[in-house]
């Protein structure tokens, strides 16, 4: 195991969820469910459920595709759905 990867990893991801829209669910959850316990235990499995299909997507386009069409496929698919987001109407 690399562990300037691992390290490199774990701060990249850090970083980039901090205030992001999943962060911002589990405050929501935690604070509406009052427990706190169980918000985190299925948080967690959800973000390491999909953080393993990342990593094994990840890995076999790898195999099939360039890398910078992986960059532009995963550019696109973020803004659509944020402009999903965008459109949707506010919940009451």
């Amino acid at each position: 195991m690399d562990w300037r990867v691992v390290t490199t990893t774990f701060w990249l991801l850090f970083l980039a969820e901090l205030g992001d829209k999943t962060q911002l669910a589990v405050i929501s959850l935690a604070g509406s469910r009052r427990d706190p316990l169980s918000v985190f235990a299925g948080a967690a499995a959800a973000l390491c459920l999909v953080t393993l299909a990342g990593v094994l997507l990840g890995d076999g386009l790898l195999r099939w595709l360039p890398r910078p069409w992986i960059q532009r496929g995963a550019g696109l698919l973020f803004v659509i759905v944020g402009l999903f987001m965008l459109l949707q109407r506010p919940a009451a």
